[in-house]
């Protein structure tokens, strides 16, 4: 609230976190955008976990309920086919229970898979990794821009997530939440944060990690202009920055 996010991103399967906001909701529901995720595949079983979700955020509704994680093209045809869970995300906006469904994922064909369902149904937002290494994937950058154009001629929301990873987690002893190494150094982190925001059109989502989570926000907060290709690249050369999907 101190520095103006008025937008929580959260899921079912997020281990306690919707357990955690919940009561804080009873005050707060006005001042946020709340979203959550439902990850199971069949109309049944989503819809009962969209309901155990609202129960536990303590809500009558969301802003918006999101098919979490559908990257995998067998379980996109069950979500999207007769009695999958997409079914459950319409009925639930048909009952008020949200007011917008998304889809949300990470891999190389993310954005690619985001475009077919964009094709197949009119999702108000998508989700997905972008950051400085990702976009030298030749194949990802261009699946990347391809799903942007359609999202700003939709006017599809673009969330991003991943802003801060460093490289996968090798041997060492894994000192933060997140499941990837991010960047904690303060230049490093801040350019990184900088470059995802100098995009037009995309949102940054935090890391969740109660530790960087300040350090994102206060970066933010100084943002002012986009790191160049060299800045960044000097970047990546210096810390061994690493893409997390290969």
């Amino acid at each position: 609230m101190e520095y103006g996010v008025n937008h929580i991103d959260t899921a079912a399967s997020y281990g306690d976190s919707e357990l955690r906001i919940g009561p804080w909701m009873a005050r707060h529901r006005q001042d946020f955008f709340l979203a959550t995720k439902t990850g199971l595949r069949t109309y049944q079983e989503a819809r009962d976990q969209i309901h155990q979700s609202l129960e536990r955020l303590r809500v009558d509704s969301v802003d918006l309920i999101q098919l979490h994680n559908l990257a995998q093209p067998d379980e996109w045809e069950v979500a999207m086919g007769p009695g999958g869970a997409l079914e459950a995300a319409v009925e639930a906006r048909e009952q008020g229970l949200t007011r917008f469904i998304g889809v949300t994922g990470h891999g190389v064909i993310i954005p690619s898979l985001h475009k077919r369902s964009l094709e197949h149904f009119d999702f108000d937002s998508v989700l997905l990794p972008y950051n400085y290494v990702m976009m030298q994937n030749p194949q990802y950058a261009a699946d990347f821009e391809a799903l942007m154009a359609l999202c700003q001629a939709r006017h599809v929301a673009v969330q991003t997530i991943k802003g801060i990873t460093r490289r996968p987690w090798g041997e060492q002893e894994r000192a933060y939440s997140v499941w990837y190494q991010p960047l904690d150094q303060p230049e490093a982190l801040e350019r990184a944060v900088h470059w995802v925001l100098g995009r037009p059109g995309v949102f940054l989502n935090t890391a969740g990690d109660i530790t960087l989570l300040p350090r994102v926000l206060e970066a933010a907060a100084r943002f002012e202009r986009r790191p160049t290709d060299e800045e960044i690249q000097s970047t990546v050369e210096e810390l061994a920055m690493a893409p997390l999907f290969t």
